[in-house]
């Protein structure tokens, strides 16, 4: 059996709660907002560094019926596409006893337990380690450590409580030496795409980085590295010899 079967593989996802909370709660929520500030639109419409002025100056001048239904219909539209953007952004991982499959916004990524060295949360990124230290998978998600531990345990899996590697990185300073050729250059433009928000292009600047040798983590928008290739349990190779 594995992640890409039926049989007993495990699921770990948001849930059916989740989903009640951003189709009913965000649209409900946009609403709310949308008539708190209709009823203050011309206010707002009278000052300068409000943004939408132009929207709030037309709410303003209109019938308080039409002016409510136009102000908390846009707002719950907003939260509408809030939901359908969070649903689609959800990561869901299957577990099974040879393989993981993680899916998300209709993109699933396999990867097979025989590759794999090491599980773990960082932050709120599920990472996948194979036995040199190289990342096989890193997805930011909101599931719960518990849930996820007794799932990759249940079916054998090398669940660890943190980063074995955490040590062996070095925060980015453009310039310093010590990153293979190509390297700083790279984190350079990732650097300006986080700090852009650019979140796709980060996510493809680490793959780059990957293909050179390289793992990436981020706090906030400093960025540190480590080489891949890094043993996962260096004192036993320091026993063995």
């Amino acid at each position: 059996m594995d992640a890409q079967g039926h049989g007993s593989a495990t699921v770990v996802g948001g849930g059916v709660g989740e989903l009640v909370v951003m189709w009913g709660g965000f649209p409900l929520l946009g609403a709310g907002l949308g008539a708190a500030l209709t009823a203050v639109s011309g206010w707002l419409a009278e000052l300068p560094w409000v943004p939408f002025q132009g929207w709030f100056a037309l709410l303003a001048g209109l019938p308080d019926g039409q002016a409510y239904a136009g102000g908390t219909g846009v707002a719950a539209l907003a939260g509408l596409l809030v939901a359908y953007v969070g649903t689609r952004e959800r990561l869901t991982v299957t577990v099974g006893r040879t393989g993981v499959r993680l899916h998300r916004d209709g993109h699933g990524h396999d990867v097979d337990r025989a590759g794999v060295g090491a599980v773990f949360l960082d932050d709120k990124a599920l990472v996948l380690l194979d036995a040199d230290g190289a990342e096989l998978a890193r997805e930011k998600s909101d599931l719960a450590r518990d849930r996820l531990r007794a799932a990759f345990t249940g079916h054998g899996w090398p669940w660890v409580e943190q980063d074995p590697h955490r040590q062996a990185y070095r925060r980015w300073v453009a310039g310093l030496p010590g990153l293979p050729p190509g390297g700083d250059a790279l984190l350079r433009a990732r650097q300006r795409a986080l700090d852009a928000g650019r979140g796709g292009e980060v996510r493809e600047l680490r793959a780059e980085l990957a293909r050179l040798g390289v793992v990436v983590r981020d706090e906030g928008r400093r960025q540190y590295w480590r080489p891949a290739e890094v043993a996962l349990h260096p004192e036993q190779d320091t026993d063995e010899r």
